[in-house]
């Protein structure tokens, strides 16, 4: 069932985003080569503790998964798509990095995810990072009243398309609120004007992820978790937990 918020609510959920937004500070202040992810995982463990909230992530556990997730972020290096636990990699100049971060506070839920250099980095990387984040706004761009979710769907693909870019098959946004993952799915395709129509208070979690590649195909890594390009290359991903308004869309997971 698709649920709809009220203003407060919404207020509420902005309350948690924040905290997202807190970590991602946070992790962007404290990656540079020589860190390793679970240095990084420490790092938002204690951003959760100051501001009294809980972690989504931490012993999550899907049909997919083997086990309960044990971190409380998804790092995600070079050709890492998505879920990525965090270990004892330690980062490298040049990494592309993208780190997932959700959090619980007061009953509601928020989810966001970055990607960026180590360091410096290529252009290439830098392009792919700059292409997901324009999938990204054209989506947001398209989440508002009376659209639908095919038009969210549609806008995420058509920039991955000019780009060049893949993105995983199965994969992509969702609604959000007391739980982390609610109805609707947020497909990264679709067709324009197909779909769930878009209403006042409708709060979704849009995440393109785009794999350089151009492939659509992912492989998986023996933990069951982390996702992979097929042949190599790299993977941007970003996310922004929106609500959906009579005012235009609202970004939530902001500091």
């Amino acid at each position: 069932m698709v649920e709809i918020k009220t203003n407060t609510e919404l207020q509420a959920m902005r309350e948690a985003g924040r905290v997202v937004g807190y970590i991602h500070l946070a992790i962007r202040q404290h990656a540079r080569p020589g860190v390793s992810l679970r240095e990084l995982d420490e790092v938002a463990r204690t951003v959760l503790r100051e501001n009294g909230a809980g972690s989504p992530f931490l012993n999550y556990r899907p049909s997919f998964a083997p086990i309960g997730f044990p971190g409380v972020i998804c790092t995600s290096v070079n050709d890492a798509v998505v879920h990525g636990i965090p270990n004892d990699y330690v980062l490298r100049e040049g990494d592309l990095l993208s780190a997932d971060v959700g959090a619980t506070l007061d009953g509601w839920t928020g989810d966001a995810a970055i990607s960026f250099i180590v360091g410096t980095g290529s252009e290439a990387d830098l392009e792919l990072i700059a292409s997901t984040e324009q999938a990204l706004e054209a989506g947001i761009a398209a989440a508002v009243v009376g659209n639908r979710m095919g038009d969210i769907s549609f806008a995420i693909g058509r920039v991955a398309a000019a780009a060049g870019c893949g993105m995983p098959r199965d994969f992509g946004g969702h609604g959000i609120g007391r739980s982390m993952h609610e109805a609707p799915e947020v497909p990264n395709r679709g067709r324009p004007g197909r779909g769930l129509l878009l209403q006042h208070g409708l709060v979704l979690a849009i995440e393109p992820m785009l794999m350089s590649g151009g492939k659509d195909d992912y492989v998986v890594d023996p933990d069951g978790w982390t996702l992979r390009t097929v042949d190599g290359s790299r993977a941007a991903h970003i996310e922004h937990t929106v609500a959906i308004t009579e005012d235009g869309p609202q970004i939530l997971t902001l500091p």
